[in-house]
């Protein structure tokens, strides 16, 4: 696919890292200050994402964190990469989106994942593992590198332990394409309820009606593709959790689209893991760290507290430490302006992204922002400063 005559637009999706030596309420603070500077930079968007149990984010509460960024913004679209469905109702999810959309009219996304969600039917499951892994390859210059497996980390203590305290002691959430189906309803005012042989219309205060942008977030070729896809609805695919799998993951969804009175064509956005200062050396010293935070994902233990250079030069790498973090580290984009959008151009050409969602964390504040900022100042052709 060419290069478009005109730059894609840039997103930002915020974890809310919490940093060595800081706190939960400073990283909120940071990400108010990072959201008025992303909107000055030009970025379309503003997602937070949701995470629990882990020391290392602070995006517990997206809901409020996404008010809290709305009210100190003006212009930028505010919301949600995503709202984990699988401990949620339809009915809170409509309710608090509603909510934020009244308060902040035609600028709130709700970005719906499946996380927490027992598998689809009709093949709506994630699709199998395979006997045996693809060698990482290159394509168009982007690399896919063998997919990363996540059974023994969905299975590990912390992940049961977030279950467990997310959900009503034998709660069951329903299937995801019926939770998405009840939410579009519900926001629609088309959502009834069977009654003694008859159905009763209900409505969502605030919810029905507003102005919101419905979205679907997934990793894979699997469910959130095809919901995504059969709905009409607009789709953000993982570069940046899943590497291996974005080509699958994004021809699944254009496979399955059907135009809808949301989408006449399929809406991509393809997220990235970015960091950008004024010369690839210095940017590979700010990344330094990030390795040593995957792999506390990946161990089972949940994210830790975003480590400094001098943290991460410290730490002895095993075999097998590498191997858990590879596909994320050499996929992450690192350099200067230059090198950065370089990158992000081959990842639009080979998905076909709408839109890429710029996802950056550094150990100190300032370094973040200049990040977003250089990236782009490069990206919409205003040079560097």
């Amino acid at each position: 696919m060419s290069e478009p005559s005109a730059p894609v637009p840039l997103s930002v999706l915020d974890l809310v890292p919490v940093v060595s030596g800081s706190t939960p309420g400073q990283a909120l603070r940071r990400t108010i200050d990072l959201a008025r500077h992303a909107e000055a930079a030009g970025y379309r968007r503003y997602w937070v994402a949701e995470h629990h149990l882990a020391d290392g984010v602070a995006s517990s509460a997206p809901e409020l964190v996404i008010g809290q960024v709305a009210g100190a913004t003006t212009r930028i679209r505010v919301g949600s990469a995503a709202v984990q469905l699988g401990h949620r109702t339809a009915l809170s999810v409509v309710e608090q989106f509603g909510t934020l959309d009244a308060l902040y009219p035609g600028r709130i996304d709700l970005g719906l994942g499946r996380s927490g969600h027992r598998a689809g039917p009709r093949g709506g499951a994630e699709p199998a593992e395979p006997a045996e892994e693809p060698a990482a390859r290159r394509v168009g210059g982007v690399l896919i590198p063998p997919p990363f497996r996540p059974r023994a980390l969905l299975e590990s203590p912390y992940f049961t332990a977030q279950q467990d305290l997310l959900r009503l002691p034998g709660a069951r959430p329903p299937g995801y394409a019926e939770h998405v189906d009840t939410i579009a309803a519900l926001l629609a005012g088309e959502h009834r309820v069977p009654r003694g042989g008859t159905a009763h219309q209900v409505h969502a205060v605030p919810g029905e009606g507003a102005d919101l942008q419905l979205w679907v977030l997934g990793s894979s070729a699997g469910e959130s593709a095809r919901v995504a896809g059969e709905r009409g609805l607009p789709f953000a695919a993982n570069y940046h959790v899943s590497p291996g799998t974005i080509l699958e993951t994004v021809a699944a969804y254009r496979d399955a689209f059907r135009p809808s009175g949301r989408l006449a064509r399929p809406y991509l956005v393809v997220s990235a893991d970015v960091v950008v200062a004024p010369d690839d050396d210095t940017a590979r010293q700010l990344a330094s760290g990030y390795g040593l935070w995957v792999r506390s994902i990946r161990s089972g233990r949940g994210a830790m507290p975003y480590p400094s250079p001098a943290e991460a030069e410290g730490h002895r790498w095993t075999e097998a430490d590498r191997a858990l973090v590879a596909d994320r580290v050499d996929t992450q984009l690192v350099g200067s302006p230059d090198t950065v959008v370089a990158g992000l151009r081959r990842l639009r050409a080979v998905t076909g992204a709408d839109e890429l969602l710029i996802t950056t964390i550094t150990h100190a504040h300032p370094d973040r922002v200049r990040s977003y900022t250089l990236l782009a100042d490069a990206w919409f052709g205003r040079g560097t400063a």
